[in-house]
């Protein structure tokens, strides 16, 4: 399965960045076999929620693992079938322990108000 962390940097150690839209980084990861991609997010400024669930649907992931989510990229990911765990913290390795003890909060919804431009 390929989760998605969102991480301040570009490695596993790296800390779980708060946003999902305007996270630094998406970390791939294959939670079979902790292989991971990191990919630089770029967000312009509007859209960046609804581009960022895009892109996770086009890479094919199941669950997205960050600190908040706003409405427009939950919905997004909500509607592509992609699970959403907010209120991760600590390293990107810790989420992904988390992750596969069932520790994580899943999402009811959006857990902050959209962004509407650059952070």
């Amino acid at each position: 399965m390929k989760v998605c962390i969102t991480a301040a940097d570009n490695h596993l150690d790296a800390s779980v960045d708060p946003t999902f839209g305007r996270a630094r980084y998406f970390l791939l990861v294959d939670t079979d076999t902790q292989a991971f991609d990191a990919i630089e997010n770029m967000p312009s400024a509007h859209g960046a929620g609804v581009q960022a669930a895009q892109l996770m649907v086009d890479k094919s992931v199941s669950a997205v693992l960050t600190g908040n989510v706003g409405p427009n990229a939950y919905q997004g990911l909500s509607a592509a079938g992609i699970q959403i765990f907010v209120g991760t913290q600590g390293t990107a390795k810790d989420a992904l322990a988390a992750y596969a003890d069932g520790t994580l909060e899943p999402a009811q919804g959006s857990t902050k108000q959209g962004h509407g431009g650059l952070r």
